[in-house]
């Protein structure tokens, strides 16, 4: 009888696993470990026959990289010397008693099959229980798991169906490890060394003022934000307002222009308008319309939606997906996948759901003829679909409201990926009064159809507009020019802030919102509900010394309409004087090369995708970077000054005042 090695990633899912393959599998504890228990049970596994199961897991990576000691001292070396420092790898230490047991298990199996998650990053875990396990037992035949949820059918396929680990994503993320570490410690070294002393201290620790190679250019985005806010200029606008009254329905009609920032040009052409006194009609339209129901769901629009709409941060709703995904009421929450595979049995899924008192109705629609294959987005990371329920769960079975409503959120976007387009009827009337186009659009909805089950979109009927011909003559009832001022943009949000990552490469989907988290925990930035007022961080204090137009983004750069009301839940993000003075200060270092802008990071992400793809290795995606950084470093040791001078005018500044 085979003796099979089973390792998850966290306890949960080994419990879940084991449960499903050997029923109530035997729990044994593991000495030095609250939370690692080995599953012993019999299995029959399709490659290796009747076999003898141990299933333990791991909590996370097991390994760790650092310098060597006589690196390690704040003055140690010089922090330029932490670009080609020789890593030690050694087991954590709160993973010892992690590392023993997997080594005391593998000793006398013949397979090590890893159930670590499907993603770079459970790769990369995967290759480091492989390690361990191997040290002990090189025979070990080596194996990993490939699944995107904790279903019990999809386990047994999943266990009957053993594929190779991907050694060039756990390479990747290798490299970006190293990155991390060597540019971490040099720039938060060179930063802290040389500024310190400049920060006034909150108690007898001074500030270490940390580096992140993701948190860098997140902070770039705040501040860039914040200064076109800073800056705005608002600037009076000009336009011309035509109202028409026909069977007892007052009609506006939009001025195709827009507006004017030229009050005595907009006089002109109300001039022209009166004197031609009657507009005639140029188009009269009608046509269907629809609206789209959404893409199937990714990590990043979770994330979007979730900021957006359930009064949670992006790291709360992943923290909540990770959970519901580890009881098995949805799938695996990382995925860049917005498209279903054909061959997935969706309607089995929209038939669970039809218990529910809210969406139950609706699931029993699809069911009985309303389902719709999903829309395909652009997107396929090839390792897992897009997120979505797989069994159902009443809300009093979840554990608390956050559960609650991310799992209503899941199960919300997916039955209104299986309906069908919201259908309207659009009305479009064009008229040419005094030589100038003016507008009205009119929408009557007909069916809601996905609408109805997907609260988060808004799609309403306008008043409806009265029939008009082509060549019809009419006098206007209502004539005027109006004035209105250009409002400054908002704050940036989460959701934006996200978008902006994700656009510009920063970070993956899963990674996101721990950068996020992480400048606030700097205090590089402060969150505050939208629209919360006045800012009372250090970035309002001192944010607009000496800044009256920052790369010309001062101006006529708002909206002409909109504001920054509160929307409930939705934070916004303020950059502290500190956060300020360092994106000031190298930008000022150098523009193109800066640590606040995301070129070096995004090319640093599209090399790792190249190591996954084969096209380029661990080392040369290392040895590139560390090159490029390294210039950066040393051009801003030569102009610390620059930087200095950063800290003087935001941080110093701000504190005198």
């Amino acid at each position: 009888m085979a003796r099979i090695l089973c390792v998850a990633e966290k306890p949960s899912i080994a419990k879940a696993v084991a449960n499903h393959l050997g029923g109530q599998a035997r729990a044994e504890s593991v000495r030095g470990s609250q939370w690692v228990k080995n599953y012993k049970f019999d299995y029959d596994f399709q490659r290796w026959g009747r076999s003898s199961v141990t299933f333990t897991c791991v909590a996370g990576h097991i390994l760790q990289q650092d310098f060597p000691d006589r690196y390690r001292g704040w003055t140690s070396c010089q922090p330029a010397e932490l670009f080609e420092a020789p890593i030690q790898t050694s087991v954590a230490a709160d993973k010892k008693a992690v590392a023993r047991n997997i080594e005391f298990q593998a000793r006398n199996a013949n397979v090590l099959f890893i159930w670590t998650d499907c993603d770079r990053e459970g790769e990369h875990i995967g290759s480091e229980i492989r390690e361990i396990a191997l040290k002990v037992n090189p025979s070990l035949q080596v194996c990993r798991a490939r699944f995107s949820n904790i279903e019990r059918a999809h386990i047994i396929q999943a266990a009957r169906n053993p594929v190779p680990l991907d050694d060039r994503q756990a390479h990747a993320v290798a490299a970006r490890i190293e990155l991390d570490l060597r540019l971490g410690y040099a720039f938060t070294r060179m930063q802290t060394l040389a500024l310190q002393d400049m920060i006034p201290q909150q108690g007898e620790q001074k500030k270490v003022i940390s580096y992140g190679s993701c948190q860098f250019p997140t902070l770039g985005f705040v501040v860039d934000r914040y200064f076109r806010v800073r800056n705005f200029v608002p600037e009076t606008f000009w336009y011309i307002k035509v109202v028409h009254e026909k069977d007892g329905i007052s009609v506006p009609f939009k001025w195709k222009r827009g507006h004017l920032f030229d009050r005595m040009a907009v006089i002109i052409i109300y001039e022209k308008c009166l004197i031609a006194k009657t507009a005639k009609v140029t188009k009269m339209q009608k046509k269907p319309t629809r609206k789209w129901k959404p893409l199937p769901l990714t990590t990043v629009e979770l994330q979007k939606m979730g900021s957006r709409f359930l009064r949670m941060t992006s790291q709360e709703v992943m923290n909540v997906a990770e959970a519901l995904y580890t009881q098995g009421w949805i799938s695996y929450p990382r995925t860049e996948t917005d498209q279903f595979d054909k061959g997935m049995d969706l309607r089995k899924l929209v038939e669970k759901q039809q218990p529910d008192s809210r969406w139950g109705p609706f699931a029993q629609g699809l069911m009985n003829g309303g389902f719709n294959q999903p829309r395909s987005g652009r997107n396929n990371d090839n390792a897992h679909p897009p997120i979505h329920p797989v069994n159902y769960v009443a809300p009093s079975a979840l554990k608390n409201d956050q559960e609650r409503k991310v799992y209503e959120f899941v199960v919300r976007r997916f039955l209104a990926c299986c309906s069908e387009d919201a259908v309207g009827e659009a009305t479009d009337v064009d008229i040419v009064y005094g030589g100038e186009t003016f507008s009205a659009h009119g929408l009557t909805v007909i069916a809601r159809n996905y609408l109805d089950v997907y609260p988060y979109d808004q799609w309403k009927s306008s008043q409806n507009l009265p029939l008009y011909t082509v060549d019809e003559v009419f006098e206007p009832k209502e004539a005027t020019t109006q004035d209105g001022k250009t409002t400054a943009p908002g704050y940036l949000t989460e959701p934006e802030l996200i978008a902006l990552m994700d656009a510009n490469g920063i970070g993956t989907d899963a990674t996101m919102a721990e950068h996020i988290a992480k400048i606030i925990e700097r205090e590089y930035v402060l969150a505050r509900p939208k629209g919360g007022g006045a800012a009372n961080g250090a970035g309002a204090r001192g944010g607009g010394r000496g800044r009256a137009s920052r790369s010309g983004r001062d101006g006529r750069g708002g909206a002409a309409q909109g504001g920054g009301g509160g929307t409930g839940g939705v934070q916004e993000f303020i950059p502290t004087t500190l956060g300020v003075a360092l994106i000031e200060g190298y930008d000022n270092v150098g523009f193109e090369t800066s640590l606040s802008k995301p070129f070096l990071r995004k090319e640093m992400e599209a090399q790792m995708k190249a190591i996954c793809d084969g096209r380029s290795t661990r080392h040369e995606v290392v040895q590139q970077n560390l090159e490029q950084y390294r210039a950066v470093y040393t051009r801003t040791t030569q102009q610390i000054g620059v930087l200095k001078a950063a800290i003087r005018r935001y941080v110093l500044g701000a504190n005198q005042n």
